[in-house]
């Protein structure tokens, strides 16, 4: 989890940084205050970035979770590749990383579905 974090502050850091500083300024000569530029200008200039990083999130947090389930869990889907290798059911892990891609797909259409909700502005 904290390399999702990690990543994801890293990468929406870069997307604010990357806003048009002619834009700023243009604002700040009208006498905007910071939080405006921050609503106006800075926040929707960095919407594709977040949610790149959200598209990027998803995987990861996959990632984290069945680690997770490695090592320490007895119920889940980690768990049941884990056993399923132990048990040497080949069908039990086949299964499972069917289920966890067909999950992790459904999470990344649906960002991605969001995605196309919020960029039907530009």
């Amino acid at each position: 989890m904290t390399v999702s974090v990690i990543v994801t502050i890293l990468g929406v850091y870069g997307g604010f940084k990357e806003v048009d500083e002619e834009k700023i300024r243009m604002l700040e000569t009208f006498g905007a205050t910071k939080m405006q530029i921050l609503c106006k200008v800075v926040f929707p200039s960095s919407i594709p970035t977040m949610i790149n990083a959200l598209k990027i999130n998803v995987g990861l947090s996959w990632v984290g979770v069945i680690v997770g389930e490695f090592m320490v869990s007895q119920a889940g889907i980690g768990y049941l590749i884990v056993y399923g290798g132990q048990v040497f059911k080949l069908d039990l892990v086949m299964t499972s990383v069917i289920i966890l891609a067909i999950l992790a797909t459904v999470m990344y259409q649906g960002v991605a579905y969001f995605e196309k909700k919020m960029m039907k502005w530009r």
